[in-house]
């Protein structure tokens, strides 16, 4: 019997032995070829068994599982300005429902004023348009102000222009800031708040703000006074807002040259908690926290010591994942097993501690993107980043993490889902079609190979990675009971696919995405089943058509390439409730 192989659960060999069995008795009986002679036949073929289990999900997610990031740094660098645009709007709610973080390195450095937006408040810009500039962000502002509902905004093609060179240099000021962590102070006008919200709730986002953890007393108790500012601020304006306080604050010592510890630490969010309750609007609001770094030694052990002194009190535990580095220069740096690997290993470690302290607390994976601080162009940017992207959702989903916030939705950079023409990048699609086609319930998937030569082993499990949901209920183009696979061949060459067991004879839908034009993986552009994806226009998305693959025909996955596979009518029973 050949050996087995699994993804992301094990199956027994009884199932396989059952699979093979079948398998075999409808197939001709084998025969070796005579050299130079006929072409092989099928059980010489390596050929991968898939099948689903669709009695019981294995994990239940929240329904915004998917979820986006903006980073406080689009104050400075003037994107904010800019998110009441039609297409940004269109963009994002395209991925609702969702919440939107805002929060980032600079979420420590933001400071609340009570103004209206002032000259003297923005990042600098160039001085030969400062003025002209700021006049027509004015402009803008009284502009919107007199919509009703939705402040939705066409900004033409000058203003843009001129904000991506504002942006341009502003972006050397804020690498620079990170890359020696040395951090300037970021005003939050009372406008900006309004902007953010709007953005948020034009697109259909549950806003969660990011408090500053770093405004302390003497004592090193936190300083609740600007927080209170702008909760009785958004209270007045009836604004549904979720809060957390702090960003990585295991980095602290190293950003701002003091530290916090877990004690201390959970002291501050019962003191944010007791704050939250005394706003009357904001008594029953969510809190999350304490949102650590990558869960190494000194990030593991505040969290211990969180959880430990009644971090509780928090609604749900949120941490943070980055893969790679600046350090990286080519594309086959985004697609080593190796690298893929380190989420799981990451993301045991936080649910053994949150498990020990508060199991029934839900652990969210927040600011995870492909690569740390603001990602590398021609890489982060392009289709190879959508390989580590789908296996984050993946593997994260099978682990049960409850919500993946993804950093960021858009900025100046390259580690985004929409670039600064707004135009979505590689990751956007994905993330389009996952929020289209992936319900939260998810499934274990029973993976085994047929070959002869040379037996399946561990290459071909940890390059092919395959993950199964039930079919999102709203997308109303399929019935309850249908089942999605997505799969990600990291491979060179083809591999087919054989629905079996449960799933075997099903009329299935392919959404096969691959990289469009001649860059081929460091493209930015994305085709879908052969036809490249485009906004027809600010409002409008393309159509998300899929290929019909004839029951039990065998799917052919093309080398490095993504597919969504929605197996129709199958009347899955974990999927009908």
């Amino acid at each position: 019997m050949p050996r087995q192989f699994f993804c992301p659960v094990f199956g027994s060999s009884l199932w396989l032995a059952l699979i093979l069995q079948s398998l075999i008795s409808s197939a001709v009986t084998y025969r070796r070829p005579v050299s130079g002679g006929k072409r092989q036949s099928f059980l010489e073929r390596t050929l991968i068994l898939l099948d689903v289990n669709t009695r019981s999900p294995v994990k239940v997610l929240n329904d915004n599982f998917l979820s986006l990031q903006l980073d406080p740094s689009i104050i400075k660098d003037g994107w904010l300005d800019f998110l009441s645009s039609k297409r940004l709007v269109t963009l994002a709610r395209g991925l609702s429902p969702a919440y939107l973080r805002f929060g980032g390195k600079r979420t420590d450095f933001l400071q609340f004023h009570n103004l209206k937006n002032l000259a003297k408040f923005r990042g600098p810009g160039p001085d030969y348009y400062l003025k002209n500039y700021e006049d027509d962000i004015v402009r803008s502002d009284f502009a919107l102000d007199k919509q009703k509902g939705c402040k939705l905004a066409s900004h033409p093609d000058m203003m843009l222009e001129l904000q991506r060179e504002k942006a341009a240099q502003m972006q050397q000021v804020l690498l620079k800031e990170q890359l020696s962590n040395i951090y300037s102070d970021v005003t939050l006008t009372a406008r900006s708040l309004d902007k953010l919200y709007n953005f948020a709730d034009c697109a259909g986002l549950h806003l969660i703000f990011g408090l500053n953890a770093l405004h302390r007393n003497p004592d090193n108790s936190w300083n609740a006074t600007s927080a209170l500012s702008l909760l009785k601020y958004s209270a007045g304006k009836k604004y549904n807002i979720s809060w957390e306080l702090g960003n990585e604050p295991n980095s602290y010592r190293i950003m701002a040259a003091r530290s916090v510890n877990s004690s201390r630490l959970a002291q501050d969010y019962t003191l944010l908690k007791t704050l939250l309750q005394s706003v009357r609007f904001y008594s029953r609001a969510n809190l999350y926290g304490p949102n650590i770094g990558r869960p190494r030694k000194n990030a593991i052990l505040l969290l211990d010591g969180f959880m430990k002194n009644g971090g509780s009190v928090v609604d749900a535990v949120t941490w943070q994942h980055y893969y790679i580095d600046r350090r990286v220069t080519k594309v086959e740096d985004f697609m080593k097993t190796r690298l893929l690997d380190t989420l799981s290993e990451q993301i045991t470690k936080v649910l053994k501690i949150v498990q020990t302290h508060a199991p029934e607390k839900h652990v969210w994976l927040g600011g995870v993107g492909p690569a740390w601080a603001g990602g590398t162009n021609n890489l982060s940017d392009t289709f190879a980043a959508g390989f580590l992207w789908l296996n984050t959702l993946g593997i994260a989903a099978a682990h049960g993490i409850d919500v993946v916030l993804r950093h960021s939705f858009f900025d100046y950079g390259y580690n985004h889902l929409v670039d600064q023409n707004f135009n979505p990048l590689p990751d956007y699609w994905v993330s389009l079609l996952f929020k289209h086609l992936v319900g939260p319930r998810v499934l274990a998937v029973h993976v085994a190979g047929l070959q002869r030569k040379p037996r399946p082993g561990r290459v071909i499990r940890d390059k092919l990675r395959i993950y199964a949901h039930c079919t999102s209920f709203h997308n109303h183009d399929y019935v309850r009971g249908s089942v999605t696979i997505y799969i990600i061949n990291l491979h060179r060459s083809r591999k087919k696919i054989k629905l079996a067991g449960t799933l075997r004879n099903k009329t299935v839908h392919q959404y096969l995405l691959q990289p469009f034009g001649t860059e081929g993986l460091q493209s930015t552009s994305v085709q879908l089943n052969g036809e490249p994806l485009r906004m027809v226009d600010n409002e409008t998305f393309p159509e998300l058509k899929p290929r019909t693959l004839r029951a039990g025909r065998t799917i052919a996955m093309p080398p490095v390439s993504i597919g969504f596979y929605v197996i129709k009518n199958i009347n899955a029973y974990a999927c009908r409730r």
